[in-house]
């Protein structure tokens, strides 16, 4: 039998340390935490009743939110058991969820007071709550005011923690102005800003104090005094963008909501222009909030919004949407479900969405097809409405190429869907052309009608405009053109 050297101290040493070393590595991994498992997706559907652990439909109305380390904390306005006619306060709830699909009741975060601004037949409405780092104090703005609207006031509130108690500081109107529907924003500087609809004037930007308990400053004033002014605003800010999303002055009845964007609080901002598929009335909702999801490989901002029973307030459906926001341009689609990965800051539609590949598209008013004039193969050739003939002029390749955003290209000539010059002028007719990645050739496809059928409004990304057939007719050879928003048929397309 074969008998090694013998064994020096040095390579005893060796086997030694080896072995230390092993011992070691099998502490650390038993003693430090395991890496945190990606989170699952969550899906939701669009008009579901949305409840609480208890198994209680969420009284989120109004949405208020803030996220603080890997809880959200939403706050809203309880409605139970309300209706249009009565709206008296009861209370502000504090939920908190991690995945914003599942939360948890945690109590009442500004309390009904035996009178005064929260007392008995008073309104308080749409709480918003901001973190003051300077303060360390969450700092809550509410709309406060009597049952005819007459006071229209802001109420600020405060507390050492996300979900209160709050204690109330009281009610004023901000530097004068009146003040109804309201939201809060807080720049990437931690200055903080007011928004809030005077009836007077338009939708007012104001600075707030540096310990936000008050206004410092007025900043801008969008939209008009009277009906042509702004409620119910929400903002956020993308790659230097400033997009602020409000509703039209309705009451209770549903409108198509509405955006507009500036580089700069002050402005100058651009017009307001549709935030969802022409004539659905944002499919049904108005603007409560917008939720910012950032992530290990995005960003998503969900529209929040309360579809309001006013035979049942507290019944209210939260419809709750993924936005696509490209360049100046803001799109909100249709999903019948969709899903959300919170820890990857990306969405995913379930439903609403159309097939990529091969399609056919209708005009919903004139039963024809959108056809490339005599076939043509050219750059430059004009895109009309046609009787179907079989075809491959009047077959299209439908391409996704991010969130809610397509390519249509000619089956026959290759050569893209195209807005000529990348204009942004209505009543242009489309032309095709080589493809060539510009939002004049992308276009978003908001489902319309039933979330079953297969009927949907194209819009520009680039000119914001919608596709239908000039001046709604039904002869064939008729332009295709871009048109503003008006959900009438003839901009309605069935694909199949």
């Amino acid at each position: 039998m074969f008998k090694g050297a013998p064994r020096t101290p040095a390579s005893r040493w060796r086997r030694r340390a080896a072995a230390f070393l092993t011992l070691l590595g099998a502490l650390a991994t038993f003693l430090l935490p395991a890496t945190e498992a990606h989170a699952a997706s969550v899906s939701f559907t669009t008009g579901a009743v949305r409840t609480d652990q208890n198994g209680n439909a969420l009284q989120l109305h109004g949405l208020g939110i803030i996220k603080v380390d890997d809880t959200w904390y939403g706050f809203g306005e309880d409605k139970t058991g309300e209706t249009s006619s009565d709206t008296s306060f009861q209370d502000i709830p504090c939920y908190t969820s991690t995945d914003l699909a599942n939360w948890t009741y945690r109590g009442v975060a500004l309390a009904r007071q035996s009178s005064g601004d929260l007392g008995p037949s008073r309104v308080v409405e749409r709480p918003k709550v901001i973190y003051n780092a300077s303060t360390g104090t969450y700092v809550m703005y509410m709309h406060i005011d009597s049952t005819d609207y007459s006071e229209a006031k802001v109420g600020v509130a405060t507390s050492s923690t996300p979900c209160g108690p709050y204690t109330y500081r009281g009610s004023f109107r901000p530097l004068g102005n009146l003040s109804r529907d309201l939201g809060l924003f807080q720049d990437t500087d931690g200055t903080a800003y007011l928004l809030s609809e005077d009836r007077n004037n338009g939708l007012r930007i104001d600075k707030l104090s540096a310990d936000y308990l008050s206004v410092d400053s007025a900043v801008a004033v969008l939209g008009s005094s009277g009906s042509g002014s702004v409620e119910a605003p929400a903002m956020v800010k993308v790659n230097g963008t400033y997009y602020v999303f409000g509703s039209h002055l309705t009451g209770w009845g549903l409108n198509d909501n509405i955006y507009a964007t500036a580089t700069s609080l002050s402005g100058p901002w651009s017009s307001f222009r549709d935030l969802a598929a022409p004539g659905t009335h944002t499919y049904g909702s108005q603007t409560a909030n917008v939720i910012t999801v950032q992530g290990s490989y995005g960003t998503t901002y969900i529209y929040a919004g309360d579809r309001w029973n006013t035979s049942d307030l507290g019944a209210s459906k939260l419809i709750w949407l993924p936005l696509t926001i490209r360049g100046t341009t803001v799109n909100l689609g249709q999903y019948p479900t969709w899903s959300l990965d919170t820890a990857a800051g990306t969405w995913t539609a379930g439903s609403g969405i159309p097939a990529e590949g091969v399609h056919t598209l209708k005009n919903v008013s004139s039963s024809m097809l959108m056809d490339v004039s005599s076939g043509s193969t050219a750059n430059g050739a004009r895109i009309i409405q046609w009787p179907s003939n079989g075809g491959t002029n009047q077959q299209w390749t439908l391409t996704r190429v991010a969130d809610n955003i397509y390519t249509l290209k000619s089956v026959k000539s290759g050569l893209c869907l195209d807005v000529p010059d990348q204009s942004t002028a209505t009543g242009l007719q489309l032309e095709q052309w080589t493809c060539n990645g510009g939002t004049n050739q992308e276009w978003f496809l908001d489902l319309v009608g039933s979330y079953t059928g297969s009927t949907y409004m194209l819009a520009g990304v680039g000119s914001d405009l919608n596709v239908g057939v000039a001046s709604a007719s039904t002869t064939s050879g008729a332009a295709v053109d871009q048109e503003a928003g008006t959900g009438a048929t003839s901009q309605q397309w069935s694909l199949s």
